[in-house]
């Protein structure tokens, strides 16, 4: 078997042994919880959460638009327009986490000071060592 069938059976094992982690990386992805975030305040489009979530490439939003709509996170709607209409609404799955994530991007905001002054005092401490 080869390397890439390897990590693809092994993922799959872990997967089965482990779903909660599976379940948390989705909804914890860099990208993940702004789309999360967003698509709970009401129903959006492509081009306005590409607007909204600054750094994200037009790929890497499709991509992970697909892992939330597989996961039942959230509902794409297209419309036969030309060109095509596209809206990205949230499901009650992920409304029920918009408060615990919003909770978490309040305390991040919050802290985001701190942390930074964490980083750097620890980044001098160990450049000085090293």
């Amino acid at each position: 078997m080869s390397q890439g069938h390897m990590a693809v059976s092994q993922q799959a094992i872990h997967d089965v042994a482990c779903p909660i982690r599976g379940i948390i990386d989705r909804v914890s992805g860099k990208w993940n919880v702004q789309i999360i975030l967003a698509v709970s305040q009401g129903t959006v489009r492509f081009t306005g959460l590409e607007r909204s979530i600054e750094g994200i490439s037009r790929r890497m939003l499709t991509l992970t638009l697909r892992g939330l709509e597989r996961d039942g996170l959230i509902i794409r709607t297209v419309y036969p327009t030309v060109p095509p209409k596209v809206e990205y609404t949230a499901t009650d799955l992920a409304r029920e986490l918009y408060e615990p994530l919003e909770a978490l991007a309040a305390w991040a905001r919050r802290n985001r000071s701190a942390i930074a002054a964490a980083r750097d005092a620890y980044d001098h401490e160990h450049r000085v060592i090293a």
